[in-house]
């Protein structure tokens, strides 16, 4: 089957790119738009690092052929700053030190920005539930937990 083009917004941007039938929406936006933060682990929908905003929903972007994409609206971690400025929630985890290794930070700050965006003041038990489908190797995830709840914390985000 031949390519077709599909039009979508990432971070904002109208884009058109080529996609083959099959191929997954994590591999396009790495390869064919250079959104390099959205991370690939299992390509099996089980560690969740590829995690990305469509329309307003975390989904895991190594399973989403990238044909699901048209017409949508997709925010990567790339899409967070603003004129050079890092978002509230990309801040606290700096702040808090909720980044080691940083394999698995994409996908749990857009997971603690779609659970903000829902719930600006969620509990500490809606917040690990919210990041519960991404696995991290590093942090024990307290100071993810910490990050999030400082970032519900602030009065703008």
């Amino acid at each position: 089957m031949a390519e077709k083009f599909i039009t979508f917004k990432a971070n904002g941007k109208e884009v058109t790119v080529a996609v083959k039938p099959g191929e997954m929406l994590a591999d396009v936006l790495r390869e064919k738009l250079g959104l390099t933060g959205t991370k690939i682990g299992c390509r099996e929908g089980e560690c969740g690092v590829c995690s990305v905003i469509m329309d307003g929903k975390l989904v895991l972007s190594c399973i989403i052929p990238a044909m699901k994409a048209h017409g949508t609206s997709i925010i990567t971690i790339e899409g967070l700053e603003k004129n050079g400025e890092l978002h509230t929630i990309q801040m606290k985890f700096v702040e808090k030190g909720a980044i080691q290794c940083g394999f698995c930070t994409p996908a749990m700050v857009l997971a603690g920005k779609v659970l903000l965006d829902e719930n600006p003041k969620p509990t500490r038990d809606e917040i690990k539930t919210a990041i519960s489908g991404i696995l991290c190797r590093c942090t024990g995830y307290q100071k993810i937990i910490e990050a999030i709840q400082s970032a519900s914390e602030e009065e703008t985000r």
